[in-house]
């Protein structure tokens, strides 16, 4: 099958089955003689295990590493559960940060009551006046 045939069963773009293949997430697929991709149903099930990983927020290297256990078909599954525990705890982190950003949002909110100029309004005042923090760097399992 051709990549657009691919993207449609997968539900997604051309562009990202390319992109799956440069990050050598995704086999390459074998060539036409006039030179078009030609995939078969190995690339669909790798390409939806990719896509659900993805929207799981796993990072391209814990894609991988899923991938490659996969691909071993080693005797337990050990390394995957470590893996997911992992990933766990990252989710487990953000969701935590989130919760933070939504009290410091929500006391900015109740800062102003209705309706003022904006000079007497209390987010802007709290904005203002608030201590900034170092922005965290971003968390390799975002990527």
């Amino acid at each position: 099958m051709k990549i657009g045939e691919l993207a449609r069963l997968a539900n997604c773009t051309t562009d990202t089955i390319r992109f799956y293949e440069k990050e050598g997430l995704l086999p390459e697929a074998d060539r036409t003689e006039a030179n078009y991709r030609s995939y078969n149903e190995s690339h669909i099930d790798r390409l939806r295990f990719i896509r659900n990983c993805r929207a799981l927020d796993m990072t391209h290297d814990e894609v991988r590493a899923l991938l490659a256990a996969s691909d071993s078909a080693a005797p337990g599954c050990g390394a995957v559960n470590a893996l997911v525990d992992e990933h766990i705890g990252h989710v487990n982190k953000r969701i935590d940060e989130l919760l933070q950003l939504r009290e410091q949002l929500t006391a900015l909110r109740e800062g102003c009551a209705g309706e003022q100029p904006v000079e007497n309004c209390g987010i802007i005042h709290g904005l203002t006046s608030m201590e900034t923090t170092q922005p965290k760097p971003k968390a390799s399992h975002l990527g």
